[in-house]
C-alpha cells in the first residue's frame, strides 16, 4: 500500500492518493520527495548520492525549512524536456518507493519515463 504525492511546475501538491494500508508516516515523505525533484529538477536517489559526507551537496536536506528528503522515491516529471511538476511515493523499501514513482511518471508522460 502506498502514499503517493504529484506537485506542479511551481512544488505546489496538485494530486494526493493514499491507499488503504498505507504507512500514515509515509504521507509527508511521499509530498517532500515529489517537493524536492522538483525544487531540484533531480531525483531524490540521485540527490542523495549527492548529499552523502564529503559530497558536493553535503547537508543540503537542512536547507528549504528541512523539508528535503535525501533518499529514493521523487521523479521529476517531464514532457518534452520541460519539467512540468513531480512525482513522489513512499511506504516501502527505498527501491520500491523508486519504482511507484517512475511508474507513475510513466502514467503521466509516458514518453519521457
Amino acid at each position: 500500500a502506498y502514499n503517493i504525492a504529484v506537485v506542479d511546475q511551481g512544488g505546489a501538491l496538485v494530486a494526493f492518493a493514499r491507499q488503504d494500508g498505507a504507512l500514515i508516516g509515509s504521507i509527508d515523505l511521499a509530498i517532500g520527495k515529489a517537493l524536492t525533484a522538483r525544487l531540484f529538477d533531480k531525483t531524490t536517489a540521485s540527490l542523495s548520492q549527492l548529499a552523502q559526507p564529503g559530497a558536493p551537496l553535503f547537508g543540503i536536506e537542512q536547507s528549504n525549512g528541512g523539508r528535503v528528503i535525501i533518499f529514493g522515491g521523487g521523479v521529476p516529471v517531464r514532457v518534452a524536456g520541460e519539467i512540468i511538476g513531480a512525482v513522489g511515493a513512499s511506504a516501502g523499501t527505498v527501491e520500491q518507493d523508486i519504482s511507484v514513482a517512475q511508474a507513475a511518471v510513466a502514467a503521466i508522460a509516458p514518453a519521457n519515463a
